[in-house]
């Protein structure tokens, strides 16, 4: 079963983030601008991103001879690297574009978050710095940061609020904030005020002729979510024989639903809910959202699966 999600703050914590995240975006301008733009927001806070050959391991040999004590050392593969007193940030720009701009806000909160930025002289990002379930609270609250300055606060969820729920307004939004697939669907979920939940999936794998498993990578639920049916044991993986992983694109198709299906509340309430599923080749997206409470009488859809989850 994977642990819940890991990347909230307290009130106190998130406030102060959300705090600074408003200033830089005050500073450079950056409300009311599409996409959001970076690179204004890293010339606010007075940082250069250095150029693509200036990243190797000779540069992470003498920023770490250099940083000494004061280095913040990746825990595999280096991605990005603040330099604080150089005010450089640097990345690799193998990886992709939106991911780029996302280490670059990160790299942009360690150095404007008046708490952190003079712990540390030399900072280093890898995926498990970058990840939401990370431990650290440094880096926890760099994510937040990044987040609410590339979704410009509120603006990415009321504009979401506007359109039809369901898996199609984050990602056609992703576009508009200049953020991935990925990290829009998160937020779209985190800060929804429906009762919902994505789960994310690796990409299928092809196991034998009968079919494939998609192994469960992460769970989002939002606020309203957790408080009806806190934290749902899921499967590791799904399969083309159980009600969700039949939804999975497969092939040519990126979208599956949606599909009616219920699950069961933490008072034993079931809620009718609706499914639906989105690839985009890297992770397979499954959204939920509960649409009522059922009584005690449960008419079964003719094409729909149902999953009972207690």
């Amino acid at each position: 079963m994977k642990k819940p999600n890991d990347s909230t703050l307290t009130s106190e914590q998130y406030l102060r983030v959300q705090r600074e995240a408003r200033l830089t975006l005050e500073k450079a301008d950056a409300f009311g601008r599409f996409p959001t733009p970076v690179t204004d927001v890293i010339g606010s806070a007075n940082l250069i991103v250095a150029p693509e050959d200036a990243f190797g391991d000779s540069l992470l040999s003498r920023l770490r001879n250099k940083a000494g004590k004061t280095l913040k050392r990746a825990l595999s593969k280096v991605l990005g690297l603040l330099d604080v007193k150089g005010r450089l940030v640097f990345i690799d720009h193998t990886i992709y574009a939106v991911k780029q701009t996302f280490i670059k806000l990160h790299e942009t909160g360690h150095a404007v978050m008046p708490w952190q930025r003079d712990i540390y002289a030399v900072v280093e990002e890898c995926e498990k710095t970058l990840n939401p379930e990370i431990a650290d609270l440094f880096d926890r609250e760099a994510n937040v940061f990044a987040s609410e300055v590339l979704f410009q606060l509120d603006s990415f969820s009321n504009e979401a609020a506007d359109h039809t729920f369901g898996l199609l307004t984050p990602v056609r939004l992703s576009k508009k904030y200049g953020a991935s697939i990925y990290s829009s669907i998160r937020r779209y979920v985190s800060t929804s005020g429906t009762a919902c939940t994505v789960l994310v999936l690796n990409p299928p794998e092809v196991k034998n002729s009968k079919g494939f498993h998609a192994s469960l990578r992460r769970v989002v639920n939002s606020p309203e979510f957790k408080r009806l049916f806190g934290y749902l044991s899921w499967p590791d993986y799904f399969t083309p024989d159980d009600n969700i992983g039949a939804m999975i694109p497969v092939g040519r198709r990126r979208m599956s639903g949606p599909r009616s299906l219920y699950l069961t509340d933490l008072n034993g309430q079931k809620h009718d809910c609706l499914a639906e599923a989105f690839t985009q080749t890297h992770q397979v997206f499954i959204l939920i959202h509960s649409v009522r409470a059922l009584s005690g009488t449960r008419i079964f859809l003719p094409s729909a699966g149902q999953v009972s989850v207690s």
